[in-house]
């Protein structure tokens, strides 16, 4: 099988003609056909053609995932427009700044999400302004010329900076990552593909929303992910993939309603280590689990598992690059990555994009890694959270497998804090599955760790919403930090 370059709204339009009738996209309350998706999508290209929008404008879109997300997404491939995913979390001056840092030309947005109340303060940012919880009027399209080297999407990501920086995507970056990415997935046409992660992020958008309709499968979605909702769903639309990082699968396998549900999974995609790719083989049953590594500014897959890789190299984490994509590791251990995914650069932000490359034209990810001698990647540790204790490097991801190990925990996050001797030391937290006490868990890593990685503070919380998430599911580790500043008085 080879890749053939295309556009977003070609393939959608392919994908109309073949699988009408097949279920495109499945929520709480909507089923959409295929038919019935371009449908809407070209409805919403007209109205943005109405409004004067067409190729290369910036389109932001704010709610939560379903049907019209995805309407406004297509609908503005369809024209050539770009589209900026702003996340539901963010506060008035982040929204407002990433409208503004984009060149947004329209925003369009539901009023009230989740706990946000956007109507609050949206009338106070000066652009085009666009209310989708009413039905958008019926406008005629008119196609356009589309290449797939435009840009498709300006993705924000944090990064290491304070303020994010906006990934500009093309259609065949992100159309070409879905299809490899599915590819060693195993995505069928008849998969129903659950998704937990939110569209504004590439995780959302590529490796759900695009790698179902490459494939024509049906995808199937919550607006915001909560665990009890999606076993539920899950097990009413009989889904066979699933797709996450560490943290989501262990709410899902931790949550309380999970022993009572029939699933029946096959596999799909994890960002996972080793403890929790063997439980969501063994527990959740998805035996065809693969293991995944990427970033917003590669598309976002980098290195994929294939579904007919051994078992153990999937549960170990040792995937091998996409074809046509090259990783190397830097003399200091970084992931380094080039090839026909990675990001033409950040909007409106040379010094960032300058930043982001090394003289020689590779990506910088930021993150630890190591390759085996066939070329398989294993995924240490981000850069920024590697802190040093007496001298020795510790990376959170080594000490956190060795609690997650123990029986009883559920999840755990470990950060590094000060300490007037050694500079830093290892702080966990940690959820429980069953009791346990914290002496107990600090004498099981003393046992099964080098001095230098055992916690010398650890904590057990009920979970950490309230100390920080992002939309995606990962705990913020600086928010973690702060917080454990604050209640070890340090």
């Amino acid at each position: 099988m080879s890749w053939t370059r295309q556009t977003l709204g070609a393939l959608l339009e392919k994908q109309a003609r073949e699988r009408g009738t097949v279920e495109a996209v499945v929520t709480p309350k909507t089923r959409v056909t295929y038919q019935e998706l371009l449908e809407l999508s070209r409805s919403v290209a007209g109205k943005m053609q109405a409004m004067g929008l067409g190729r290369g404008d910036h389109v932001g879109v704010l709610m939560g995932n379903d049907e019209k997300w995805l309407s406004l997404f297509y609908g503005a491939a369809l024209i050539g427009a770009v589209t900026v995913p702003v996340n539901t979390r963010f506060k008035a001056a982040e929204v407002e700044y990433c409208v503004k840092q984009a060149d947004c030309k329209a925003l369009f947005y539901v009023p009230r999400f989740m706990k946000q109340d956007f109507a609050s303060f949206i009338d106070k940012i000066e652009i085009v302004k666009v209310d989708v919880s009413a039905s958008l009027p019926e406008r005629a399209y008119r196609p356009v010329e589309v290449s797939p080297d435009d840009v498709l999407l300006i993705q924000f990501t944090s990064g290491t900076t304070a303020y994010p920086k906006g990934v500009m995507l093309t259609h065949d970056m992100m159309l070409r990552d879905a299809w490899a990415a599915g590819t060693r997935v195993g995505i069928r046409p008849e998969d129903r593909y659950f998704n937990c992660r939110p569209f504004f992020h590439v995780a959302g958008s590529t490796l759900s929303a695009l790698m179902s309709l490459v494939a024509g499968a049906t995808l199937v979605t919550l607006p915001a992910f909560e665990a009890g909702g999606a076993l539920e769903m899950m097990e009413r639309e009989r889904c066979t993939l699933v797709s996450g990082n560490d943290t989501i699968f262990q709410m899902l396998m931790g949550h309380e309603n999970f022993p009572k549900r029939r699933l029946v999974l096959r596999g799909g995609w994890a960002a996972a280590g080793p403890q929790t790719m063997r439980r969501i083989i063994d527990v959740l049953g998805a035996k065809q689990i693969c293991a995944a590594y990427g970033l917003s500014e590669a598309s976002p897959n980098v290195v994929m598992s294939d579904w007919r890789d051994p078992e153990e190299l999937r549960v170990q984490g040792l995937p091998k690059p996409l074809d046509g994509v090259e990783v190397r590791i830097s003399p200091e251990e970084e992931i380094q990555v080039r090839g026909w995914n990675v990001m033409k650069g950040y909007y409106n932000n040379p010094e960032a994009t300058a930043k982001a490359f090394t003289e020689d034209g590779w990506l910088r990810t930021g993150d630890l890694g190591e390759l085996t001698a066939d070329g398989r990647l294993r995924m240490v540790g981000r850069l920024k959270d590697v802190f040093r204790v007496g001298g020795e490097n510790v990376a959170p991801a080594e000490v956190e497998e060795v609690l997650l190990a123990h029986p009883a925990v559920e999840t755990a996050q470990v950060i590094g804090v000060p300490d007037p001797r050694l500079g830093e030391v290892p702080c966990a937290y940690v959820t429980l599955k069953s009791k346990a006490n914290e002496l107990e868990l600090i004498e099981w890593c003393k046992t099964r760790m080098a001095n230098f990685r055992i916690p010398r503070y650890l904590k057990i919380v009920a979970d950490f919403e309230a100390i920080g998430m992002t939309a995606s599911g990962k705990v913020q580790k600086s928010k973690l930090r702060e917080h454990a500043l604050r209640e070890l008085k340090l």
